[in-house]
């Protein structure tokens, strides 16, 4: 060992070697969650003001079909895929993927839309989350 080496640890008990420093400036940060933040919110006293800006994805399902890879690859313009709904039965109107309701296709100013003919009860919405 050279005498410019110095093997001898000279930092106080419990400090690592390379550690970084951990002290923080908290003056300028947000303020600390307490207790209060993380109480359990009571569903039925949702603040609507915070829920009027979420995003949820909204769509419309005609019915669903079930085939093999194979008939897949061989479908061209103009191919029929059988759907598992009959004509005329409501369509199913889904919020995340979750139905929400169902309804019929109507024309308003020449776009399609739905209307609601059944509301799927929020106590039953609330079972499929």
């Amino acid at each position: 060992m050279s005498e410019t080496e110095n093997t001898e640890d000279t930092r106080p008990e419990g400090e690592v070697q390379g550690a970084a420093d951990t002290s923080h400036d908290f003056d300028h940060a947000d303020p600390l969650p307490n207790a209060k933040d993380f109480q359990i919110s009571n569903p039925n006293n949702i603040n609507p003001d915070v829920l009027q800006n979420i995003s949820v994805t909204l769509s419309i399902e005609v019915g669903r079909a079930h085939i093999k890879i194979k008939d897949l690859m061989r479908l061209t313009q103009g191919s029929v895929v059988e759907l598992d709904r009959i004509a005329g039965e409501p369509l199913d109107l889904l919020v995340n993927d979750t139905v929400v309701a169902q309804g019929e296709v109507v024309l308003v100013n020449d776009r399609y839309g739905i209307r609601l003919t059944r509301v799927v009860p929020s106590t039953d919405r609330l079972k499929t989350l």
